[in-house]
């Protein structure tokens, strides 16, 4: 098997619903995203995929959707007031913890025909969730 990562940057702000610590205040991370790609065989060119075909389809998603936003629960309190106040916003059905937008990004990037085996969000340097199947 084959493997290759890449890694995306961006920078979002959340906040947790009926959470019980620091976390359900509004507060922003600046995310590091690890999407690992996996093959049997490479492609004419020996690669898995190109990594500058990753950047152009999986960071341009990142970039025009999760980067510089809010994410929000479906069910925020405050999604209608920051929607009408214009602000960036991007929401999820479940919690935008790292677990759920680790998902998301899994997800986005099979959806895009990437052959996306695991991806892992790291919200701090120290701390970080990983999506696979």
């Amino acid at each position: 098997m084959f493997q290759v990562t890449k890694e995306i940057h961006f920078c979002y702000g959340h906040r947790l619903l009926n959470y019980d610590g620091k976390c359900r205040y509004f507060h922003g991370h600046n995310g590091k995203v690890e999407v690992q790609l996996s093959s049997e065989k490479l492609d004419s060119l020996g690669m898995v995929r190109d990594f500058t075909e990753i950047k152009q389809v999986l960071q341009t998603w990142v970039d025009n959707t999760l980067d510089h936003r809010m994410l929000l629960h479906e069910k925020d309190p405050l999604r209608q007031a920051l929607e009408k106040a214009g602000e960036p916003i991007f929401v999820l059905a479940s919690n935008p913890t790292a677990e759920n937008i680790a998902r998301l990004i899994y997800e986005t990037a099979q959806a895009k025909g990437l052959p996306v085996t695991s991806v892992t969000l790291w919200e701090t340097p120290n701390s970080f969730a990983t999506y696979s199947k």
